[in-house]
């Protein structure tokens, strides 16, 4: 049974997963977006790339932007990172973020495991593009 996105909205602890954002790009000069879709979507990863395009994800000049997708009518999420941050971490990398997500989701804790996916992707892009000092 899907949920209804405000629903979905109200069960996150907002400040914990901007605490995660924040704390991750402290570290980088990357940049993360978490996005909640109030849409019933087919196919994440093809809306998750429409949106990181709309949210303008990919003018960064070091094409590092990450973008954690949600769409909790569909019962679906992606994660999907810029050029740069693919060509660093490949599609292994991918699969085993949204494995561990998909841990936490399964268990009712969406919170976690978005705060979860900041972090990893937070880790990756401070290993390598490291905010300049």
């Amino acid at each position: 049974m899907s949920m209804h996105p405000r629903t979905f909205s109200k069960k996150l602890h907002h400040e914990n997963i901007v605490s995660a954002i924040r704390a991750a790009e402290q570290k980088t000069s990357g940049e993360i977006r978490v996005l909640i879709s109030p849409k019933h979507v087919d196919d994440a990863v093809a809306t998750a790339q429409k949106e990181f395009l709309r949210l303008g994800l990919d003018k960064s000049s070091e094409k590092n932007g990450v973008l954690i997708f949600v769409a909790p009518r569909s019962k679906k999420f992606a994660v999907i990172g810029d050029e740069a941050v693919h060509a660093k971490c490949g599609d292994i990398f991918w699969r085993e973020l949204a494995d561990a997500m998909s841990g936490y989701f399964r268990n009712g804790d969406f919170s976690g495991g978005i705060a979860h996916g900041v972090q990893k992707a937070g880790d990756l892009l401070a290993a390598h593009f490291p905010k300049n000092p």
